[in-house]
């Protein structure tokens, strides 16, 4: 395994950071003990769990992790989007049998089993707690996982005991917390190097080839303003949200309908579904957006740079004015780095 990682660090023209070489070292000894039949071990292999500064490498080093794994008995997720699926068939069983779905255990079980299937290793990427209204059931959904014969391996930007920054919830989490600590390796990858923030490679796609512009300067992204007539309703889960232009091959949405209106991550999974290129105009600095308004644009980010849709803002620059050293600059570490993906107009945008 450690020779696959070299070899596909390679084949993107980076050699290995120092700080790397911890976890491919952990991740190649996981690899090693997966390869014997469940039944063959003495003791299910240890979960991981992966944390550091954002665009330290943490999703390539387990997609390349994955990937060399022969076994076809893997998943990996975004947390954005399995926890979206998992709300889903809880609420679903939790009606069947007329329960509290967030706190019916068994219909999260059940939920998970619909999931996983029979998955023996399952990969979470950007994994992170900070709604205190799931605390709940993202305890129960640990739980269910840590006591099952499937190994988990998450990432996330915080260590354990920094989940659930808010002070007024954090001691919700504290039982999870000590869960996760317990029964999880927890390995650090805090290099000195963002990835996200160095050159380009040839071949840019999705995401990537977003851009952050000022009104008017539209055309050097290749689009072209909303007419009139493109303007309508874009059906969403369980609501409709008006949108200022629908394409086939992008939506246009205001800041203020999008993100300071009651929107959630399964409207942005389901717009990345359908839409492989998403525009955001009226883009504010986010120290004047309401503080839900905040966390919905760095989930919309989060969801456009996961799914690969290229995400184009117009407005004015999301990250200014945001206080050094602040609970906000740090909240928005993760947004920041993806931000530093998408092309400036001096960078030259093209289509």
């Amino acid at each position: 395994m450690r020779a696959h990682f070299l070899h596909a660090a390679e084949q993107r023209g980076f050699t290995l950071d120092p700080a790397q070489e911890a976890p491919v070292e952990r991740l190649s000894r996981l690899a090693g003990e997966l390869a014997h039949p469940a039944w063959r071990l003495r003791r299910p292999p240890r979960h991981l769990y992966l944390w550091g500064p954002v665009g330290r490498g943490k999703s390539w080093l387990v997609d390349t992790f994955l990937d060399g794994l022969p076994t076809p008995r893997k998943r990996r997720l975004h947390f954005h989007d399995f926890f979206r699926r998992l709300h889903e068939g809880v609420a679903h069983h939790a009606d069947a049998h007329h329960a509290d779905a967030h706190h019916d255990g068994a219909a999260v079980d059940r939920a998970v089993d619909e999931l996983l299937g029979d998955c023996r290793i399952l990969v979470f990427d950007e994994f992170h707690a900070h709604d205190a209204g799931d605390a709940m059931l993202v305890a129960r959904l640990f739980r269910t996982l840590l006591d099952r014969r499937i190994t988990l391996v998450t990432t996330s930007n915080y260590p354990p005991a920094g989940l659930m920054p808010d002070p007024l919830y954090h001691h919700l989490f504290e039982p999870t917390i000590r869960l996760i600590e317990e029964r999880m390796d927890v390995v650090d990858v805090s290099g000195q190097v963002d990835f996200r923030r160095q050159p380009r490679p040839e071949g840019t796609h999705g995401f990537a080839l977003g851009a952050r512009l000022h009104p008017g300067e539209e055309a050097t992204a290749g689009l072209t303003p909303p007419r009139p007539e493109e303007a309508g309703p874009v059906a969403l889960p369980h609501h409709e949200l008006p949108a200022r232009a629908v394409r086939d091959d992008l939506v246009w949405f205001g800041f203020a309908e999008l993100c300071e209106g009651r929107t959630a991550v399964p409207d942005y999974l389901a717009l990345a579904d359908r839409f492989p290129a998403l525009v955001l105009d009226g883009v504010p600095p986010l120290t004047e957006a309401s503080p839900d308004a905040r966390q919905r644009f760095a989930n919309l980010v989060d969801v456009c740079c996961d799914r690969d849709v290229r995400l184009v803002l117009i407005g004015a620059d999301p990250l200014a004015g945001l206080p050094a050293g602040s609970t906000l600059q740090r909240d928005l570490d993760r947004t920041a780095s993806r931000l530093a993906l998408l092309r400036q107009p001096a960078a030259g945008v093209t289509p």
